[in-house]
């Protein structure tokens, strides 16, 4: 019976371990076709940079770096991270990390790459890219087209036009939105103008409409930003404040969670030498 709740025990555990990763969930990457030597000059000016992205996410959601040619090396790399708008700079710094470990895999030798985690995006190339608009469609996905009612319909229309809406006083990159139980989150790179930002939301927005009619939840990924929204609530933290919050509720669930088990544990190696020893003393009789 001790080894079954041990087994529920490991089961909630790898739950809340699967939440806490949620920002690491893989959204897209792509890598250009250009190569480059191993070991050349131009592969230590691209670590340098990604190694640049890193240590910025540690204090600030985001950043642009360009580093120059050198003696050695005739290349200018541009580079550019952008953690989603809630993130604490602690979940910013180790979803860049896990996004640079993954496109040195995903890129390995390439001279650009670019990959999307559900927590933040990181791209880099030799052409520079950096305040330029892109609104080129590189991942959409739309959930079950079970057919929203009416007020569902309005709700998420609601949630998508409150993405779409801005103003010089209220300009944010990082948007999000709620009605019912209809929720939306919208954002765009930081190296984008207003005027840009806005005409690539409202572009990403107008295609998950376009694409996603009936659909329960719909993400719309453009190269410089992406629009998503869901009926069943999948993007409902709002602030900081919440995220911290959550945050921590997961570590000290987590930290409870290993108390038990190295508590139940225990009980079961006891168990175990008291039947021995029962066994023993059976014997002896």
């Amino acid at each position: 019976m001790a080894h079954q709740h041990h087994v529920v025990l490991l089961a909630v555990m790898m739950i809340m371990l699967s939440a806490m990763a949620d920002t690491d969930s893989f959204i897209f990457g792509g890598c250009s076709q250009v190569k480059f030597m191993p070991g050349s000059p131009y592969e230590n000016t691209v670590n340098s940079l990604l190694t640049s992205l890193i240590n910025s996410a540690t204090f600030t959601n985001y950043n642009n770096f360009t580093i120059q040619p050198t003696p050695s090396s005739s290349s200018t790399v541009y580079g550019l991270y952008q953690c989603r708008g809630d993130l604490s700079n602690d979940r910013c710094s180790r979803c860049v990390e896990r996004a640079v470990s993954q496109l040195g895999t995903l890129c390995l030798d390439a001279c650009g790459g670019a990959l999307q985690l559900d927590g933040c995006f990181v791209k880099y190339d030799n052409v520079s890219f950096l305040g330029v608009e892109d609104k080129t469609a590189v991942m959409k996905k739309c959930g079950p087209s079970i057919g929203l009612t009416s007020d569902a319909m309005t709700r998420r229309d609601e949630v998508l036009a409150y993405l779409e809406t801005s103003d010089g006083s209220t300009y944010k990159t990082y948007r999000t939105s709620g009605s019912g139980n209809a929720r939306g989150v919208a954002q765009c790179t930081g190296d984008l103008s207003p005027t840009e930002c806005q005409d690539c939301l409202s572009d990403a927005i107008q295609r998950l409409k376009m694409e996603c009619v009936a659909s329960t939840w719909g993400d719309m990924y453009l190269a410089k930003c992406y629009a998503r929204y869901s009926e069943g609530g999948r993007y409902s933290r709002n602030s900081n404040d919440d995220s911290n919050h959550n945050d921590d509720e997961i570590e000290k669930t987590l930290a409870i969670l290993i108390g038990l088990i190295a508590g139940v544990a225990l009980i079961i190696v006891f168990l175990s030498f008291l039947s021995k020893v029962c066994e023993k003393h059976k014997g002896g009789k």
